[in-house]
């Protein structure tokens, strides 16, 4: 290959300075209908009203367009997940806080997203019980899983391998929510992102 890196006159310590924060990817993972996305969403306006720069990175999003070309085997997901790192990593150098809403049920997808990203990955494990799951389930997959119609669906054919590094969410209940974002904020005040 006849690449070489190009290095610009800024960098993303100029890019932070002028947003006030610096730039990190907090990365949840969880069961399909966990809260991920939910939680992402109330993140994202308190960030907002703070005057931080943010970004949201959903499953569903990057599927309809950046991965628009990817499937659900496992080399699919594997390459899913890298991609969305590495665009988490581009952001992250734009100076902006990435928050990502993805299964990522695989413990080698998250430590690939780590070594991509570096001390900028903070990792959440939305915590919500199978059954909670199942009983919101708003695009009906789990149905469609139980009844064979999707196949390798994570919690009922497919394992969910839950990380012990990660900031565990508990997320069984409405009233959960804003308890998550908190910890979610403390931990960014915690690691000096805001």
């Amino acid at each position: 290959m006849n690449l070489t890196k190009h290095d610009f006159n800024l960098n993303r310590s100029d890019r932070e300075s002028i947003k006030n924060q610096k730039a990190c990817t907090v990365w949840m993972s969880g069961l399909s209908a966990s809260g991920k996305s939910t939680i992402a969403n109330i993140l994202e306006i308190k960030l907002h009203a703070m005057g931080k720069h943010t970004y949201i990175m959903d499953g569903d999003n990057t599927r309809l367009g950046l991965n628009s070309n990817l499937g659900f085997s496992d080399e699919d997901r594997d390459e899913n997940l890298r991609r969305v790192a590495e665009v988490c990593k581009l952001m992250n150098d734009a100076g902006l806080i990435v928050i990502c809403s993805f299964i990522s049920p695989f413990e080698r997808n998250r430590l690939k997203a780590k070594e991509i990203l570096g001390d900028r990955f903070l990792e959440f494990y939305v915590d919500a019980d199978l059954s909670t799951c199942e009983d919101r389930d708003p695009k009906g997959l789990y149905k469609k899983a139980r009844s064979g119609e999707i196949k390798d669906f994570t919690g009922v054919s497919s394992p969910f391998e839950i990380s012990d590094s990660a900031v565990r969410l508990i997320n069984n209940n409405y009233d959960d929510l804003d308890k998550n974002v908190n910890i979610i904020i403390k931990e960014l005040k915690k690691n000096n992102y805001l």
